[in-house]
């Protein structure tokens, strides 16, 4: 009522002033309309300042910004501004200026509400006006609604109100994501139902039940068992629905019934559940297209162009993948980019002879807080409990929900979060800390099958190693910055050993990493703590700058970035794979298969590299084409589908996922792999000769206890035994300097198997070691009267030390291979499930497994 009586008194006055004075009318006057300026860059010269504004634009920034101009009428366009580099500031001024020079609606879309609100601040300091559509719809302001129809301020929104069934934003002229890199964790997965068995259990029963005739009998008992078994909960498999007789009718009608999130989530790919994926574990299931059909997107696709900003651009598809787009053009970044923070890379495993988890809780002391990130949350917590000091409170995401200031402004303290490797800003003296633990290649479940089951990582790896990147650099968020970076966990630790990995980063990263590293390596614990006081105290002393820097500017000198191998493959097919879901989600499988079948023969000149990547999409060739022959009555175009499944599964080689496939209609199961038939036949030799139950029973418990032995005693002899088990030839070969024990199928496969039980799980495998595994496969072709061994065959050391020495790695020829005890553990454990499911049998009957 105020506001309205001071209207009317302005009226009054304004009334009187015309009677007295001759006035105008008080009616609003017409806005100025700004005139465009030739770049944004031009256009924030021209901004009027306030005193929180930045001071300037980095001269990359300028840069970035001119060359967009350049190109702002293409569809598609992705700029890569790493991490501390102002990303926002270069996203903001460059939406403000399409809306003024095409006066037009123009969308900031951000992962979270928290990034959302953070860009409007970016914003307002700068003068440029904004419109906060955060929310659910129906709680939009109605005066910001209003202003980003109008065109008059930029809407600034999330990710999850443009990709939803329903978006209740008008088409833009201009969309731009921010944290792109990031699109298949809030684009990818907003195109498919997530089902969390501990959270909704009957939804996961129902589901389950629906697909249960494409997975085998021992499987699906273990998914249907109240409590999991040891392994069951790493073993994942994918079903095609499409290829099962009713079972999308099925999965359609149990997915239908779902209540809320659900609902929603199913509405997103309903229309295209025929060519939808489902992935199948004990804790969890999705049902998904490989590829989000964004093009059924009004909002997203009806957008004149879609600018995407990413601290990475990616060199394999990556972009185009999370956001079903075919072609993206890049804007690389400049070459005049600004200095960065330095970090201090720490693996504490790498310490010989150090408890690794008591000297990382001393160099948090040493800072006062740390940010513990992990994919998982029940190990960012755990890290993050067992990193406090006595009496410090631990933080966690519901600590954080609305920004990091609870964390920021603690004195001491320990913020354990999964998952959030972007969106976390800490400068400064918040938090000279972060400890990363964990490979976070497993986001969701189709990173998973990809990652460890269809042995495709290629396809993804860019995609990890950005979330690795970008969870290192949170607290280091301008040019002065300085923070530890803690590498917790033998996993992460031999995952930034890996020369593909490095070899892919900028040259500054691998020299931090490279350098840190090393110095793990080659310095005891004490020695450590020093390095690390030199690095925090530089204000106060020079060490770090006279001994380290040299260094690291050495490291730097020598680092070429170098792609891994296959990316220009991947790279080369990925329109195809844009336009192959796009017609399998229509429903015009002959149109898909033939996309298919150009991405299998492009991805296929990768070679080694890409051929699990290969197989994958051949078996969607041969699944998508059998439906098509079906239905046009081609019984020759079904035979050539099944000529594809057996091609798909020899590209796959050993352990082949397809295997496990439930066939097609009509189509028998495969014969045996060669090697699988060697085995078959030696056990099935064995079980004709007579077989004592209680003795097979007792051997496998023998086994068993002496894998979880570390004597050498002990550990070798039972893991001769596993390889009897397994239907090899098994046994230690004589001679000194011989691998522990070998597991030989015929002349089709063979295994050295290195056995390092006795080693302490720190420090790393030595040099020496290596080069003594490299000859093992040689020597046992002497033995064997033959020059080579057979293809896929390897050499196994088998360790609990998190990695390998760096001369080590350089000099392993490509037959050997390192895995951790707890691997040849789960081997046998598998082994024992078999046995007690392969039931006695009368004579003749073959076992059910």
């Amino acid at each position: 009522m105020a506001a309205q009586r001071n209207h009317h008194l302005c009226w009054r006055l304004g009334a009187a002033g015309i009677a007295q004075r001759g006035a105008s009318m008080p009616f609003p006057r017409p806005k100025p309309v700004l005139a465009a300026t030739a770049t944004p860059a031009d256009m924030y010269s021209e901004l009027p300042p306030r005193p929180d504004a930045v001071p300037g634009l980095w001269a990359h920034q300028s840069e970035m910004l001119r060359t967009f101009a350049e190109h702002d009428d293409k569809p598609d366009v992705a700029l890569e501004l790493p991490t501390g580099t102002g990303k926002t500031l270069t996203g903001i001024l460059l939406a403000e200026w399409t809306r003024r020079k095409r006066r037009a609606r123009v969308l900031y879309a951000c992962t979270t509400q928290q990034l959302a609100r953070q860009v409007v601040a970016a914003a307002s300091r700068e003068t440029i006006g904004t419109a906060l559509l955060i929310g659910p719809h129906d709680q939009w302001a109605e005066s910001d609604r209003n202003a980003y129809e109008a065109g008059e301020a930029i809407g600034v929104t999330t990710y999850s109100s443009v990709f939803n069934s329903n978006p209740h934003l008008k088409v833009a002229d201009l969309i731009l994501f921010d944290d792109a890199h990031a699109g298949e964790q809030y684009v990818g997965e907003k195109y498919g139902v997530v089902i969390n068995r501990r959270i909704s259990k009957d939804a996961y029963d129902a589901v389950l039940g629906a697909v249960a005739g494409a997975l085998d009998g021992v499987f699906l008992e273990r998914l249907r068992a109240s409590d999991p078994d040891p392994t069951v909960s790493g073993d994942i498999r994918m079903v095609l629905p499409l290829r099962q007789p009713g079972m999308v009718a099925l999965l359609d009608a149990a997915l239908s019934k779902l209540g809320k999130p659900h609902r929603y989530d199913f509405a997103m790919i309903r229309a295209g559940l025929s060519s939808c994926l489902v992935y199948v574990t004990y804790a969890g299931i999705t049902v998904r297209p490989y590829l989000p059909p964004t093009h059924q997107n009004q909002l997203f696709n009806g957008a004149r162009q879609r600018v995407f900003l990413s601290a990475t651009l990616g060199e394999g598809g990556e972009l185009e993948r999370a956001f079903g787009r075919s072609e993206i053009f890049r804007l690389e970044q400049p070459r005049t980019s600004p200095r960065r923070g330095r970090r201090f890379f720490v693996f504490p495993e790498f310490v010989a002879d150090a408890d690794a988890t008591d000297l990382a809780r001393k160099i948090v002391r040493q800072t006062g807080k740390a940010l513990v990130l992990a994919p998982r949350k029940s190990l960012a917590m755990d890290d993050a409990r067992a990193l406090a000091q006595p009496g410090w409170p631990v933080l966690d995401v519901d600590d954080v929900k609305d920004g990091m200031k609870p964390f920021a402004k603690l004195k001491n303290g320990v913020c354990g979060l999964a998952a959030r490797y972007d969106g976390l800003d800490l400068p400064g003296n918040e938090c000279r800390t972060v400890a990363l633990d964990g490979v976070p290649d497993q986001d969701n479940l189709q990173e998973r099958f990809l990652a460890s089951r269809a042995r495709a990582g290629n396809a993804i790896a860019a995609r990890v190693r950005t979330r690795v990147i970008q969870g290192a650099g949170r607290c280091t968020r301008g040019p002065r910055d300085t923070a530890i970076v803690l590498i917790l966990g033998g996993e992460l630790s031999r995952y930034l050993s890996r020369p593909e990995v490095i070899g892919a980063l900028e040259p500054e990263l691998q020299a931090e990493l490279t350098f840190g590293r090393q110095s793990s390596q080659e310095f005891n614990a004490d020695e450590v703590m020093e390095n690390v006081r030199a690095f925090l105290d530089q204000e106060k002393g020079d060490t770090w700058r006279e001994e380290a820097e040299p260094s690291l500017a050495d490291f730097r000198r020598v680092a070429d970035q170098i792609l891994p191998e296959g990316t220009s493959a991947l790279a080369a097919c990925v329109a195809d794979e844009v336009h192959a879901w796009a017609a399998a989600f229509a429903g015009a499988w002959d149109v898909a298969a033939q996309h298919a079948h150009e991405i299998a023969r492009v991805v296929g000149s990768g070679g080694a590299s890409t051929a699990g990547y290969r197989a994958f999409w051949m078996y969607l060739e041969a699944a998508w084409s059998d439906e098509a022959a079906e239905r046009q009555k081609d019984a020759g175009g079904r035979a050539a589908a099944r000529s594809l499944v057996r091609q798909a599964e020899k590209v796959m080689t050993l352990g082949s996922w397809i295997r496990q496939m439930a066939p097609f209609p009509a189509m028998e199961r495969e014969a045996l792999s060669a090697t699988d038939a060697v085995a078959v036949k030696t056990l099935a030799t064995r079980l004709e000769a007579g077989v004592n139950q209680g003795k097979v029973r007792r051997q496998i418990g023998e086994v068993q206890s002496g894998l979880a032995e570390r004597s050498p005693s002990k550990y070798e002899p039972a893991l001769t035994q596993l390889g009897v088990l397994l239907g090899a030839n098994s046994f230690k070969p004589h001679g000194k300097g011989r691998c522990d024990s070998v597991w030989l199928w015929g002349n089709e496969l063979w295994l050295a198997l290195e056995a390092k039980s006795d080693h302490e799980p720190t420090g790393v495998v030595a040099d020496k070691e290596v080069r003594q595994a490299n000859d093992q496969l040689r020597k046992l072709a002497s033995d064997q009267g033959v020059e080579v061994a057979p293809a896929e065959s390897a050499t196994v050391i088998i360790s609990p030390k998190p990695g390998i020495d760096r001369d080590g790695i350089k000099g392993a020829e490509a037959h050997v291979h390192f895995v951790a005890p707890a691997l040849i553990a789960e081997v046998a454990y598998d082994t024992a499930t078999c046995g007690r499911n392969c039931s006695p049998n009368p004579p003749g009957a073959r076992c059910r497994r």
